[in-house]
């Protein structure tokens, strides 16, 4: 918070305390930023006083007002001017005040929090390639993990790997089906890929089995339960579980195809990860954990052996934690991990980036953990967001129509080469600078476009309009970037200066506006933090590059003929760039120099 509102605060209270004898405690001041119809920078609500002053809302403002007149900061003024409209008191601050924070507006990082914090995203499967799913999912757990670091927080990025259970089985049965040995090498196709082919291949199989049976006689249901390319994936299965040594070299083989794969998109993508960990590993660590539970009488073991734990009271209802044979489910799984990565970090809260079809899942896993007496619990949060749409419809993986997240990166970098080539403005530019500005500009509009939503909504993703280098977009904050750092290029080479002895003391409208939105980035990264949304980054961004536009096109910069005043704004042009380019990369957007 700047010190305004604190000052504003303090001269208030002190006014009416003393004035209306009344306690602090009793006094409540609201404070809202001025709506942009009206003049001003800070809103004090006042129908909260008129009960405690016995007055209306306009004899309170016209009172108030003459108080803040004598409020000063650093022995200036602070207030240039009120206006009372209905129940609102409308606060005007002096353009010295503004000035006085320009040393502090170059995005000064937040103090450490000396908390730590846990990521978890990506998550995916090892029978089929990342797709628009995983992209975003990938891309808000990133950008938590940037702006949680910016915040001040120490952050441990985390992955678990779905690399065991009967869909595995699947992809590796159609291998030795139909892949005659088939290889990421043999092939030139992507481990991920190859892999995520013989799942569909998979499918294909399965339903044309099904179908055969149909044919001859039997129900759908028993069918769907007889194809024998089904019965040898959960002969696999069980294999696998014994630790047969042919099906374990296989799983092997075939899951580091995906890896290699997953770490080529990873790496496209701009994310990474500081540990990796693997279902085949943990799915057993949390029934020690349930059995504990039983014993203690947190849960409840049925004649038949299984394990529930009853969550009725809690709103939620009855949930199994392990079967009747004693093997884990999911949920057993998750408690364990939870509390192997608590004793391997120690950390302070955890976020789970997983998609609102979870959402049960994880009130039942945190109510869980709870019970089992973890404290730690109550800091466990699940960053849910909706799901992706296209304008063609639904992704369906087993029928391999879904929009795989390498193809997605090819189209936007292509439609990034387009679109900057149709500007004509890379003369001088090697070929190899070329392509790292498609794939700049590229990445930045996927990311942008989908990560300017709030993660709980259900959005549609479109790549055209991704790539518009107009309205609310990546590459049209990038070029923003790009004209100013163009502009500083030009002052320096000319030698002129970016400050002066002689400081500006008046400010025009976009002047001041741009500098408090520079002043407000350390308040945005802190709400961004508090609520897990790089959505507010990113408009942000937006909004400081529309400011800048319409500064520069109000403004004259390099062209401006007094030199304290183009210092000034050569100063404040600096300062933009920095701050977004610091915005963007806390959403994983690098900001080119030029374009």
């Amino acid at each position: 918070m700047l010190a305004h509102q604190e000052l504003l605060s303090e001269a208030i209270e002190k006014y009416i305390t003393e004035k209306y004898q009344v306690s602090k405690s009793d006094l409540s001041l609201v404070f809202n930023p001025t709506r942009k119809e009206f003049r001003g920078d800070i809103t004090l609500v006042l129908f909260p006083l008129i009960k405690l002053l016995k007055s209306n809302p306009a004899a309170i403002g016209t009172e108030l007002s003459a108080v803040l007149e004598n409020v000063q900061f650093e022995g200036r003024p602070l207030v240039a001017a009120t206006e009372v409209v209905q129940g609102f008191l409308n606060i005007a601050l002096t353009d010295a005040y503004w000035m006085g924070y320009l040393p502090k507006a170059s995005a000064a990082p937040l103090p450490k929090s000396g908390r730590r914090t846990v990521v978890e995203y990506s998550s995916p499967n090892t029978n089929k390639p990342l797709h628009l799913g995983h992209i975003r999912n990938n891309l808000l757990g990133y950008a938590v993990s940037q702006i949680k670091a910016e915040a001040g927080d120490e952050v441990v990025k985390v992955q678990i790997i779905n690399d065991r259970g009967i869909h595995i089985c699947k992809s590796m049965v159609a291998w030795q089906r139909y892949g005659n040995g088939e290889t990421p090498e043999s092939s030139g196709l992507k481990g991920d890929k190859l892999v995520g082919k013989y799942y569909v291949a998979y499918d294909k199989a399965c339903k044309e089995e099904i179908a055969t049976l149909m044919a001859g006689g039997m129900p759908e249901e028993e069918a769907k339960k007889q194809a024998p390319i089904l019965l040898e994936a959960q002969n696999m299965l069980r294999a696998w579980e014994a630790g047969d040594v042919a099906v374990i070299d296989l799983w092997k083989t075939m899951n580091g195809w995906v890896y290699e794969g997953f770490n080529a998109t990873y790496k496209r993508l701009g994310v990474d990860f500081n540990k990796n960990y693997y279902e085949s590993q943990t799915y057993l660590l949390g029934k020690d954990k349930v059995l504990e539970g039983v014993a203690k009488g947190v849960f409840t073991q049925k004649t038949d052996g299984s394990v529930w734990v009853d969550l009725r009271e809690e709103g939620l209802d009855e949930k199994v934690l392990l079967r009747s044979d004693g093997t884990s489910v999911y949920m057993t799984q998750d408690i364990g991990t939870a509390i192997e990565r608590y004793h391997e970090w120690q950390m302070d809260s955890t976020i789970y980036t997983v998609g609102n079809e979870q959402d049960y899942h994880f009130k039942v896993l945190f109510k869980v953990l709870d019970k089992l007496g973890y404290a730690w619990a109550k800091q466990c949060h699940h960053l849910s967001y909706g799901m992706v749409d296209l304008p063609s419809g639904k992704m369906k993986s087993r029928e391999g129509t879904v929009v795989d997240a390498d193809d997605l990166i090819e189209e936007v970098i292509a439609a990034a080469k387009e679109k900057t080539n149709e500007s004509g403005k890379l003369e001088g530019m090697s070929e190899a600078e070329k392509e790292n500005l498609y794939r700049i500009i590229g990445l930045g509009a996927l990311k942008y476009f989908i990560l300017k939503v709030d993660p709980q909504k259900r959005m549609l993703f479109n790549p055209a309009e991704s790539i518009d280098l107009q309205g609310n977009t990546g590459p049209f904050i990038q070029y923003s970037h790009a004209r100013i750092r163009s502009i500083v290029r030009k002052a320096k080479d000319m030698g002129l200066k970016f400050s002066s002895g002689s400081p500006v003391t008046t400010l025009e409208d976009a002047e001041r506006e741009l500098l408090k939105l520079l002043l407000q980035y350390q308040e945005v990264v802190g709400e961004a933090d508090a609520r897990l949304s790089p959505a507010l980054v990113c408009q942000y961004a937006y909004d400081l590059a529309t400011a800048f536009n319409r500064f520069y096109h109000d403004c004259p910069v390099i062209t401006e003929n007094d030199e304290n005043r183009r210092a000034f704004r050569l100063q404040l042009s600096e300062l933009t760039a920095a701050t977004l380019k610091r915005s963007l990369g806390l959403v994983g957007i690098e900001a080119p120099e030029r374009m």
